[in-house]
């Protein structure tokens, strides 16, 4: 791959698997663990962070007790898989991803979903073969994205952070980006509210569409 080819790293949840209402469903199941009232989509938006235990303690008043976060983990967890069965790839997905790839981009996919779930649900939708690498997270839950980034992109032989943009739809997608020296476009259909990802100084759009389009400006 040439050193100014432009390079894509597509987060998953929210980005291009749209799963925001199993994720919902699933973090209220976890706060049901410890007495609290469900939320809806909006506070969920405005509230959530990243590492988890910090999006948990916001709504709980302190940081949750060990004990806790395994309960509210396992809950979230179960919760999710049963919900996710229902969840499709965002509209218009599979289509920019084979179009990127055939105008000769590149294009790999990292995600703080557990590894051994995530490759093979990419396969069920038929789109693995878009991606030069596929990674998810090994390891517990929590944390944030940015070792990860670091490593994702030094097994990437012949890409450049400077030619490369990472799509998410969570600040912490922009602060993986910065870490290794990339750009960032963030997306609204997943995690966060418009106003929450304006403060990460990033472009902001609301399809992927959008996103693809800043993504080959930025790094072109």
């Amino acid at each position: 791959m040439g050193t100014s080819t432009p390079h894509i790293v597509w987060d998953w949840n929210g980005t291009l698997f749209h799963d925001i209402d199993a994720v919902l469903s699933a973090t209220n199941a976890a706060f049901a663990e410890v007495g609290l009232a469900p939320l809806s989509l909006a506070r969920y938006r405005d509230t959530y962070r990243i590492p988890i235990q910090h999006f948990y303690a916001e709504l709980i008043g302190r940081m949750p007790t060990d004990a806790e976060w395994r309960r509210m983990d396992g809950a979230f967890h179960r919760h999710y898989t049963e919900h996710r069965a229902g969840c499709r790839l965002t509209e218009g997905a599979e289509t920019l991803l084979h179009t990127w790839q055939g105008s000769g981009g590149s294009q790999s996919l990292l995600s703080m979903y557990g590894h051994e779930d995530l490759v093979p649900l990419v396969r069920r939708f038929g789109i693995e073969r878009r991606f030069v690498r596929v990674q998810g997270r090994t390891g517990p839950s929590g944390g944030s994205k940015a070792e990860h980034m670091e490593r994702h992109l030094a097994a990437l032989d012949g890409i450049r952070p400077r030619h490369t943009v990472v799509i998410g739809d969570a600040l912490d997608d922009a602060l993986a980006a910065a870490h290794v020296g990339a750009h960032a476009v963030l997306y609204t259909g997943g995690s966060h509210s418009r106003a929450a990802l304006a403060a990460a100084g990033v472009p902001v759009v609301d399809t992927l569409a959008e996103a693809v389009e800043t993504a080959g400006r930025l790094a072109g």
